[in-house]
């Protein structure tokens, strides 16, 4: 005997997503829209340079996926000892693609660190999610940028996930489509599931174009070369 129609609605998962507008959270949002119901797909502006790029991308995103887009404001974090990402008078350490390559971009990492950023995240996800009645948050953590950010690995999201089963009644979980994968990989899966990949903004330095220099926009442009795709973003970027 088939379960009732109701009964079916009430099975499927539903999630918030973390949304910055990159590759890594674009990407887990087009898999989450495919896995699980979106009820909304959240950005936080926190003052960090690229708060507007950041946002304008999130919108193109989740308009394009039909999902729910809503921005969150956390002035407060931008103002805390947040470095280069948020105080404009510190200079973003430029990247080149050898120091990448070589695995030499710790002390880069260390210069954008936002204090206790995911965890902010995930809880406050966490609360929207257990008030909507949805039982995932999905996250954009993934491989590569686990390696220099631990709020990006497998061992945060377990610890994470073990937190939250004690802090909400409905036992919310982090989940990450993308976790196991290498920014290369990002790329290869969102061609083979049509996310918008020319809508992504990963600068640090909050331009109207990626300045391809700093960390986050040498990871972007050498996944998308790899991955054989870089007609997809390269207009996105400057020279």
């Amino acid at each position: 005997m088939k379960p009732s129609i109701e009964k079916r609605r009430k099975s499927i998962a539903r999630a918030v997503v973390l949304l910055s507008g990159g590759l890594d959270s674009t990407v887990s949002l087009s898999l989450a829209t495919r896995r699980v119901v979106v009820l909304a797909a959240v950005t936080f502006r926190y003052g960090q340079r690229s708060a507007e790029e950041e946002v304008k991308a999130s919108r193109r995103v989740a308009r394009s996926l039909g999902v729910c887009h809503r921005v969150i404001s956390l002035p407060w974090l931008g103002r805390l000892n947040a470095g280069g990402l948020a105080d404009p008078k510190t200079r973003i350490p430029k990247v080149s693609v050898s120091d990448l390559n070589a695995g030499r971009t710790a002390a880069a990492s260390r210069a954008v660190w936002v204090p206790n950023r995911n965890g902010l995240f995930i809880n406050m996800a966490a609360c929207l999610a257990e008030a909507w009645g949805a039982g995932i948050v999905v996250a954009g953590f993934n491989s590569e940028e686990a390696e220099n950010f631990p709020d990006n690995g497998l061992e945060f999201v377990r610890d994470a996930n073990r937190v939250l089963k004690r802090s909400t009644l409905n036992g919310v979980r982090v989940v990450s489509y993308v976790q196991r994968m290498t920014k290369e990989e990002i790329v290869e899966e969102g061609v083979r599931v049509g996310a918008p990949l020319g809508a992504v903004y990963s600068c640090y330095l909050g331009g109207p174009g990626h300045c391809g220099e700093c960390e986050s926009c040498r990871r972007l442009a050498r996944a998308f070369r790899l991955a054989g795709q870089w007609d997809l973003i390269r207009s996105r970027f400057k020279g």
